[in-house]
């Protein structure tokens, strides 16, 4: 053990050391801890020692205590990879690969095992968000319209976003709270606009009170965030977008070198 690890709190050495043993596969997804009783024999500590221990592994999403049951190793997060390709990916198709599984758009407009859900849509939004994406798009504040959705993978949600555009470009078939396969594939289908990447940034949050509700998270979860703006061919901006995700449950991957460059 390390000489930092020797001068962490007691409780703190214990959640390392049953932690290792969650790492090493010593206690499985879905296995049951020790009792507190066994923990305090194992490690000659008191029950206090131990609990603040737990507590510490539950705030670490390691473990989850079921009341009146006992406490069981966490199931891994499934986490989905977007995957980046700055020399080749020109074209803003949703920002969703096939690294996520995206849903099937059924006849009637409702999605199967994921897709999109539009929770809102705010014409001539003027707070200070909204502003900062007039900006970004060159426009007035009272020319846009801002659509706030739902991505959903399964029954899980996985991140929520807000787009900005102008609301004469804005679809019927986005006007309403709906479910669709991909906001930004439905606008550039139906209003006949081909979107470019312009620029995009990450950054990182803690899930406010809105956005925690939505994900069903607590407030403060760290949140993902990608924003940026998309541009016609001819370098109009026409699409701010701001999409905050489960940090939990994705990562972003920047490729440099195609598949197969050694």
């Amino acid at each position: 053990m390390s000489n930092r690890r020797r001068a962490a709190p007691i409780y703190l050495q214990l959640a390392r050391r049953i932690q290792d043993r969650i790492d090493c596969g010593d206690l499985s997804a879905g296995s049951r801890l020790p009792s507190e009783a066994e923990l305090c024999e194992e490690f000659g500590v008191n029950r206090l020692t131990i609990r603040q221990a737990i507590a510490e592994l539950e705030r670490a999403a390691s473990i989850e205590i079921r009341r009146g049951v006992g406490t069981f190793v966490r199931t891994p997060i499934a986490r989905f990879s977007i995957a980046v390709d700055p020399r080749s990916q020109r074209f803003d198709m949703g920002s969703l690969t096939t690294a996520v599984p995206h849903g099937t758009a059924a006849d009637a407009g409702d999605v199967v095992d994921g897709g999109e859900r539009i929770t809102a849509l705010t014409p001539a939004p003027n707070t200070p968000a909204d502003i900062e994406a007039a900006a970004h798009l060159r426009c007035d504040p009272g020319e846009l319209s801002r659509l706030e959705s739902v991505i959903v993978i399964g029954a899980e949600p996985w991140g929520v976003s807000s787009y900005w555009l102008k609301s004469s470009l804005l679809p019927e078939k986005l006007s309403a709270p709906a479910r669709v396969d991909n906001v930004v594939r439905v606008l550039t289908r139906s209003a006949g606009v081909v979107l470019e990447y312009d620029w995009r940034a990450f950054s990182a949050i803690g899930a406010d009170i809105g956005d925690a509700d939505l994900l069903g998270v607590p407030a403060g979860t760290p949140l993902l965030v990608r924003e940026g703006v998309s541009c016609a061919p001819g370098g109009q901006p026409v699409l701010f977008v701001r999409r905050r995700i489960n940090g939990e449950r994705a990562r972003f991957v920047l490729n440099f070198r195609p598949d197969g460059e050694g």
